[in-house]
């Protein structure tokens, strides 16, 4: 993992200050609502369709720590949220920064190249005011910018609360980072538009390499460090790589994984797999010397192992990680658990092994 310091040219990475909520697109908003609760431990805390004046639509926001996912399912079949579920699948629309100021940040993203979506528009909700303004970003993905007058509230705009009975939470709090799956060759545009129109900077690069296939990939976050972003494009090898797989099934550039920040990942996958959440697979050798490679960490090599979770360590700490299968039916979007002990990496002596994970669930499904 090769280090950079590369300066935001712009300011705008001042005014974000963290991820807002993450809207999917689905099929089906109240299925898709019902398995994050069952499955991720996900409340619904709002609502919007018809009832709330908006026609086309119906979606569910829920909440888990600091995490919100909006989930968004068409009313009109010829909408485009349908004509995006039918090109995509399910998968990531809005990304969405809180920030301090939605009209300057809006102005200066504009006046940097990004494409408008949304002029800024002002809400009003039990005596709440709401600012929110969206721009193009990869793909057919968005980012929103969202600011609340007299602080954080668990609703987007536009939403009905909900007084739904709180599910049963499985230990997930925040989103530690978001992995964006891009076409060969893009990776240093989407870097440098991130750097250039949002303001982030570079902090990280890695090209991993397995016996079959390649990616590169480039890690950019805001001053901050609320909002990180991991950039990954396929790169030549001997077969297709999963970012190949995903950029096939995708039909294009978006979201292909969130990792969401665990504070005991035992117990975080435990919990996930009796809701049955699937997991990739490690070979057992893995774990033989994982103690001489690592060194002392706080956690039982045996649960490790038999949970298929990997370990990593660098300069400031350690970290374990596991990557979920797909969470729909296309081999596309999937979570990743992380939990960071110091470490401030992406589990560069993971990446390998995380990936050849994947590499094998491709090749079973014959699109290797």
């Amino acid at each position: 993992m090769t280090p950079e310091h590369t300066e935001p040219a712009a300011s705008t990475g001042d005014h974000l200050k963290g991820i807002d909520y993450v809207e999917f697109y689905t099929g089906n908003a109240l299925q898709a609502m019902h398995y994050y609760r069952t499955a991720f431990g996900f409340t619904p805390v709002a609502y919007a369709g018809p009832e709330t004046g908006m026609r086309d639509r119906v979606s569910y926001a829920a909440r888990q720590g600091d995490i919100c996912l909006v989930l968004t399912s068409a009313l009109d079949p010829d909408s485009p949220i349908a004509e995006h579920v039918n090109r995509h699948g399910d998968g990531v629309r809005d990304i969405a920064f809180a920030c301090d100021d939605v009209e300057t940040v809006f102005s200066e993203v504009v006046k940097q190249g990004a494409r408008p979506v949304l002029e800024p528009r002002l809400y009003e909700e039990d005596g709440l005011r709401v600012a929110k303004a969206t721009v193009a970003a990869f793909g057919d993905t968005v980012h929103s910018f969202i600011h609340r007058d007299g602080g954080t509230v668990a609703v987007p705009p536009g939403y009905r609360a909900l007084a739904a009975r709180a599910a049963a939470p499985v230990g997930v709090g925040a989103i530690d980072h978001i992995a964006i799956g891009v076409e060969p060759g893009t990776v240093d545009e989407w870097a440098d538009y991130y750097r250039n129109v949002l303001g982030f900077h570079q902090s990280l690069e890695e090209d991993v390499a397995t016996d079959y296939s390649a990616m590169n990939s480039k890690v950019v976050q805001n001053r901050g460090g609320g909002v990180i972003s991991v950039l990954v494009e396929p790169a030549p090898g001997k077969r297709k790589s999963p970012i190949d797989e995903y950029l096939t099934y995708y039909k294009g550039a978006g979201v292909h994984h969130v990792a969401l920040a665990a504070d005991d990942i035992v117990r975080t996958v435990r919990g996930l797999r009796d809701n049955g959440v699937e997991f990739t697979s490690t070979p057992g050798s893995y774990y033989d010397e994982l103690e001489r490679r690592i060194g002392n960490f706080d956690a039982d090599v045996e649960a490790l192992r038999d949970l298929h979770i990997l370990v990593d360590r660098d300069e400031w700490g350690y970290l374990m990680q596991i990557f979920s299968k797909p969470v729909q039916s296309r081999p596309t979007f999937f979570f990743e658990i992380i939990q960071r002990v110091g470490a401030r990496g992406f589990g560069s002596g993971n990446i390998k092994a995380l990936f050849e994970a994947i590499e094998r669930e491709q090749l079973l499904r014959g699109n290797a």
